[in-house]
C-alpha cells in the first residue's frame, strides 16, 4: 500500500483542461506570433469550422485580425495575464492590452460587439471572394495562421530540409533577441522589415539617409541613429539594405559611415541585392577591424516585407547567421544559409534574373494578346488555371490591366540585378540570352521613364 502511495505521489499530474466558452478573454497563439490578447466570439455566418479540430474562433485586440485557433493554443486572459506581459514586449503589443483593460472599464466584456465586418479582406477570402484562395484550405495549409495579410503558414511542421542549407522555422513562437538592432535604410523593402522586427519586440535603432522616413518607425517605438557610425557603435547586429553596390560602398566606407562604428564584436548585415565582388570587398574591410559580416539579400517585394514573409539567403559568418535567428523569423518566412561571402549574392542574382525574365515574357504575351484581337483578361484566366498560376503572375497582370503600376518592386533595380546577373554569367564564361535580351526590355522601358514604377510597367516598352 506504501509503494503504491509513493508511486502515486511520484506520478505526474495531468493538466486540468480548461473551459472556455463564447465571449471570454483569451491569449491566443497565432502562426509564428507571440500570444496575443483576443475575446472569443461567434464567426460570420458563412465562414465553416475547420473540420477535425477543436478551436475557437477569436478576435485580436488591437489588430484587425481574427482567426480559426486551436484550442490548445488558447489560454485564459487573467489567469496568464501576469505571464504574459512578462514575456513579451513591444509597443503594439503594450497597445493590445490597454485595449482589453478599457475594454473591461466599460463593463462591457461579454456584450461588446467584436463582430467581423463584411468587408473584412479575411473574411472575403475565407468565404470564396477573393480570386484563387479557396475555403477550407488543404489538410496542409496551418488554419490558425490566417490573417488580414494573408499569411498562410504552409506545413504545421514549420520545418525544411536542412542540408545543402539552413532554413528557419515559420511556426515556432519567436523570443526577441536582448541584442540591440540597428537597421540602416528604409525604402520599400526595409521599412516592412523594420515594423517587423519592432512587431515582435525587438529594439531597434534605425538611420535613414532621408530622416523624415525615421519618424513613423519612431512613433513605433524605435530610436533614431544620426549616423549610420552612430548606430553600429551603438547597437550589437546592424543590418542595411540599400539600392545597389555603391549605395551599399558608400554606406561602409563613406563620412560617418558603417565603418568608422566597427570595432571587435561589433556585427554587419548585408541585405542589399549587390554583386559577389562588392559585398566580398565589404566582409573585408569589415572583418580587418574586427568586426563579424554576414551578407543576406532577400527575395520578395514590398507587400511580402510588410508581411514578414520574405525569403533570406544568407553567407558569411555562421555564428552571426545564427545570432540573427529572431531577427530571420520577424521578417522572413524562410532562411538558407549558403556557405562563404558571395553565395547568397550570387544565387540573389539569379533569382531575380529569373524573374525578371519572367516579368518581360508576361508582358511580351499580353502586349501579343492585344495586337492580335485576344482578350487580354482572358489570357490572364486562362494562365491562372494553368501550371504557371502563381501570385506574382496575378498580380503583375493586373497591374498591367488597371495600368496600375505603383511601386512594389521598382523596375529600375530589377534592371540592375539583370545586368549583374548578366556580368555573373560573363564573369564564368556562361551564356544568359535570355536574360540579356529581357534587359534590353528594361532598359528600354526606363527610356520611358518607367524606373520609378513597379516592375510590371515594363509592358510599357511594348506599346510605344
Amino acid at each position: 500500500m506504501a509503494a503504491s502511495a509513493a508511486s502515486a505521489a511520484a506520478a505526474p499530474t495531468a493538466p486540468v483542461p480548461v473551459s472556455l466558452r463564447l465571449g471570454d478573454l483569451v491569449w491566443g497563439k497565432l502562426g509564428r506570433y507571440p500570444p496575443w490578447p483576443g475575446k472569443i466570439v461567434n464567426p460570420p455566418k458563412d465562414l465553416k469550422k475547420p473540420r477535425g479540430k477543436k478551436c475557437f474562433f477569436v478576435k485580436f485586440f488591437g489588430t484587425e485580425d481574427h482567426a480559426w485557433i486551436k484550442v490548445e493554443q488558447l489560454k485564459p486572459y487573467h489567469a496568464h495575464k501576469e505571464e504574459m506581459i512578462k514575456i513579451n514586449k513591444g509597443k503594439r503589443f503594450q497597445q493590445a492590452v490597454d485595449a482589453v483593460e478599457e475594454f473591461l472599464k466599460k463593463g462591457k466584456g461579454k456584450d461588446q460587439d467584436l463582430t467581423i465586418p463584411e468587408s473584412s479582406t479575411v473574411k472575403r477570402m475565407m468565404t470564396g471572394t477573393v480570386a484563387g484562395f479557396k475555403w477550407p484550405p488543404s489538410p496542409a495549409v496551418c488554419y490558425q495562421a490566417i490573417t488580414k495579410k494573408l499569411k498562410v503558414c504552409e506545413e504545421e511542421t514549420g520545418s525544411t530540409s536542412i542540408q545543402a542549407a539552413d532554413s528557419t522555422a515559420i511556426n515556432g513562437s519567436i523570443t526577441p533577441t536582448d541584442k540591440k538592432i540597428g537597421f540602416l535604410g528604409l525604402g520599400l523593402m526595409g521599412s516592412g522589415i523594420v515594423s517587423n522586427l519592432l512587431k515582435m519586440g525587438h529594439t531597434v535603432t534605425v538611420w535613414n539617409r532621408t530622416a523624415e522616413k525615421c519618424d513613423l518607425f519612431i512613433q513605433e517605438g524605435a530610436r533614431l541613429g544620426r549616423t549610420p557610425a552612430e548606430v553600429v557603435s551603438t547597437c550589437d547586429i546592424t543590418f542595411a539594405c540599400v539600392s545597389d553596390p555603391k549605395a551599399a560602398k558608400d554606406l561602409v566606407l563613406g563620412p560617418s559611415g558603417v565603418l568608422q562604428g566597427i570595432r571587435p564584436g561589433k556585427c554587419y548585415v548585408d541585405m542589399s541585392t549587390v554583386d559577389a565582388d562588392t559585398v566580398t570587398e565589404l566582409a573585408q574591410v569589415i572583418v580587418s577591424r574586427g568586426g563579424r559580416f554576414l551578407e543576406a539579400p532577400v527575395s520578395g517585394n514590398q507587400q511580402l516585407s510588410n508581411d514578414g514573409m520574405l525569403v533570406i539567403l544568407a553567407a558569411g559568418d555562421r555564428g552571426l547567421y545564427e545570432d540573427c535567428s529572431s531577427c530571420f523569423q520577424a521578417m522572413g518566412k524562410t532562411s538558407f544559409f549558403l556557405g562563404e561571402v558571395g553565395n547568397a549574392a550570387k544565387m540573389m542574382l539569379i533569382v531575380n534574373m529569373v524573374q525578371g525574365s519572367f516579368m518581360a515574357t508576361i508582358a511580351e504575351g499580353l502586349t501579343l494578346a492585344q495586337v492580335t484581337g485576344q482578350s487580354q483578361q482572358t489570357l490572364l484566366d486562362i494562365l491562372n488555371q494553368g501550371q504557371l498560376a502563381s501570385i506574382f503572375l496575378d498580380q503583375k497582370c493586373q497591374n498591367i490591366l488597371q495600368g496600375n503600376f505603383k511601386p512594389d518592386f521598382y523596375l529600375k533595380y530589377i534592371q540592375k540585378d539583370l545586368r549583374l546577373a548578366i556580368a555573373l554569367g560573363d564573369s564564368v564564361n556562361h551564356p544568359t540570352p535570355m536574360a540579356a535580351a529581357a534587359n534590353e526590355v528594361y532598359k528600354r522601358a526606363k527610356a520611358l521613364d518607367q524606373s520609378d514604377n513597379d516592375m510590371s510597367a515594363v509592358y510599357r516598352a511594348y506599346i510605344h
